[in-house]
């Protein structure tokens, strides 16, 4: 019998029992989000320093996912490129992955696609501010893992508004998959590594 689940509800162990899915053990697996990052103008810092300000405002009381898009996801995409060409933006692209043996069918909507035709290149999940990331690594591993494209690597990107998470996926052979550390827009500079990491990856994408 073939068992339906939802993305929002698969679990880490689920993706390795059924996909094969494996974390990678080389620390260079994952080398994009911390090498060769670019600078950012006092103009694009100003921008996040206004980002990070709205954000703690809006932020004494609950914020829900839409308000974690329209307050801190949506400029970063823009400030990163991810708005100009050649990207193109989905919301809410539904997906659908199966296992070899047809076992187990996983279903659900990424909140947001960035692709560059015809390629998946950056799925993103957002949280209301209140949930951990953890709960939405697996189901952005799941979606990535829908990417039709085995030769190039997939990257996420996770937020709750307040933190932030970078993912990598390599399907070639076994899956194998690595995470950048949790950033906080409570610490330091890192909203600025966020941005600086957003645009090394466009950058990448769009000279690959």
């Amino acid at each position: 019998m073939v068992q339906v689940i939802q993305g929002k509800d698969i679990t880490l162990a689920q993706l390795i029992d059924e996909f094969g899915l494996q974390r990678a053990d080389d620390e260079q697996f994952f080398s994009e989000w911390q090498q060769d990052l670019p600078e950012l103008s006092d103009l694009e810092k100003q921008s996040l320093n206004e980002v990070k300000a709205e954000y703690l405002h809006l932020s004494k009381y609950s914020i829900l996912e839409p308000v974690v898009k329209m307050v801190v996801l949506s400029p970063l995409l823009r400030l990163a490129g991810f708005y100009q060409p050649p990207f193109y933006i989905a919301s809410e692209q539904e997906v659908r992955i199966s296992s070899e043996d047809e076992g187990t069918i996983i279903r659900g909507r990424i909140d947001i696609l960035v692709f560059h035709p015809p390629l998946w290149v950056l799925v993103i999940e957002a949280k209301r501010a209140e949930y951990s990331l953890e709960v939405a690594i697996s189901q952005a591993l799941a979606y990535m893992l829908a990417n039709p494209d085995n030769d190039k690597p997939t990257f996420g990107f996770l937020t709750n508004g307040r933190e932030f998470q970078f993912i990598k996926l390599m399907k070639q052979g076994t899956p194998k998959y690595e995470l950048s550390y949790t950033l906080s827009l409570n610490r330091g500079d890192d909203l600025y590594t966020v941005v600086k990491v957003l645009k090394h990856l466009a950058g990448l994408i769009r000279n690959s």
